[in-house]
């Protein structure tokens, strides 16, 4: 695929970056995000074309809104160019255009749930539902193209479909024992969808298991480095107010989930089985 082609499907998904930033903001708000003109949210001005065009207009306003000078908040930016990276990655895998919309969807939609529960620390059940549903569909109708109906009740076709909910039942466990207190139960809710997401092309419960694991070391070493790092810089920035990050402040934990399912699932990393393949469409 040549630079000019990567260049059309990076812009197209800062485009649609644009529209999961609406999604982001408007959910669970009352506001549908195909209705209503977008606004600044300080003085309500209604954003003209040219004040919405993905990542340039935030650069060339200097991340301001034009008619107030309020700063805009870097997510616009951030999940536009996420976006945009995210439709170039699953392009450059080369899937069939069927598989490539079911991957541009699931990967937006992680996008959006990842980005809203970092505002919010708070995994909404909506789209947890619908991540999980479009996974399990997709993990069905791949396996039965390939598999008889006799062969789909035997292992390890059933190893596979137990994903999810092995990888609900320990986030439940730590959820009960703790009474809410060590880890939301959103999380887990999120960890069946991944289950079924990666036993679809990986096989089996292990590839969403390694996610888990991953999901766990980066979230603590961001945790620590925060930590550490303010012993240098005692005050940091959370949600808009200045605060300390202790080892018993809460920290959302779905970001670091979805982030180690797009590394397990380009890379193929197996901590189960030592495998690795690195960027899988190199």
């Amino acid at each position: 695929m040549d630079l000019l082609s990567l260049a059309l499907i990076f812009v197209f998904g800062t485009i649609i970056g644009s529209f999961l930033n609406v999604v982001i903001y408007r959910y669970n708000s009352g506001s549908s995000p195909l209705k209503g003109r977008s606004q600044c949210f300080s003085c309500a001005k209604t954003l003209h074309w040219y004040e919405l065009v993905p990542i340039v207009s935030f650069l060339i306003q200097g991340g301001r809104c034009r008619g107030c000078h309020a700063k805009i908040s870097w997510q616009y930016i951030t999940v536009e160019i996420l976006s945009g990276i995210i439709f170039v990655s699953v392009f450059l895998l080369g899937k069939k255009p069927l598989e490539t919309a079911y991957l541009l969807t699931i990967f937006s939609t992680l996008l959006v749930i990842g980005v809203y529960d970092l505002r919010h620390q708070i995994i909404p059940d909506g789209l947890v539902a619908f991540f999980a549903l479009l996974s399990l569909a997709w993990f069905l109708w791949t396996m039965h193209l390939g598999l008889g109906l006799s062969e789909m009740f035997r292992y390890p076709f059933i190893w596979e479909l137990l994903a999810g909910p092995i990888l609900f039942f320990p986030f439940w466990a730590l959820w009960a024992i703790s009474r809410g207190k060590w880890i939301g139960l959103g999380d887990g809710k999120l960890a069946i969808g991944i289950g079924w997401f990666l036993a679809s092309p990986l096989g089996g419960a292990t590839p969403g298991g390694s996610a888990i694991m991953l999901a766990f070391w980066i979230g603590a070493f961001w945790a620590l480095g925060i930590i550490f790092g303010q012993k240098v810089v005692p005050l940091f920035r959370w949600k808009g107010r200045t605060t300390h990050l202790s080892m018993k402040s809460e920290i959302p934990f779905g970001p670091f989930l979805i982030l180690a399912v797009f590394v397990v699932y380009f890379t193929h990393i197996n901590f189960f089985d030592g495998s690795i393949t690195f960027f899988t469409f190199l």
